[in-house]
């Protein structure tokens, strides 16, 4: 069992910079893939970013790549997301995400996730 604790939202202004962070537990937390996404007031939820157990490898939406950054400490079971250049469309309720080992599959769908987090809220204003 995997449980995910995020932090780190808050309000800030368009250009500025937030560290969002996930703290894992349970065995298996630091060699499993991992997972940002987002979801603001009546949109589905969005993928943004994924990395590998061994952080090697990284994806991003195209709505992010080169203003946000994925990476983990596996020896403090987190991950984080480097949030720089914030836009007010960043604006969302953010969640970490775990795939069970067993049952991998794309780091862009929801559905390969099997453990979530509560969420941060990040509000970016204009």
């Amino acid at each position: 069992q995997v449980q995910l604790v995020e932090s780190g939202g808050g309000l800030v202004q368009a250009g500025d910079s937030l560290r969002l962070s996930c703290a894992g537990s349970g065995p298996t937390f630091s060699s499993q893939r991992m997972g940002w996404f987002r979801q603001a007031p009546g949109k589905e939820r969005e993928f943004v970013a994924g990395i590998s157990w061994s952080g090697t490898y990284t994806t991003y939406s195209d709505s992010v790549k080169g203003r946000f950054t994925i990476s983990r400490d596996n020896a403090k079971k987190t991950v984080y997301l480097q949030m720089n250049s914030l836009k007010v469309e960043d604006t969302a309720n953010y969640y970490c995400a775990a795939q069970e080992n067993s049952k991998l599959g794309a780091y862009k769908l929801p559905a390969s996730y099997v453990y979530w987090g509560q969420g941060t809220q990040v509000t970016v204003s204009s």
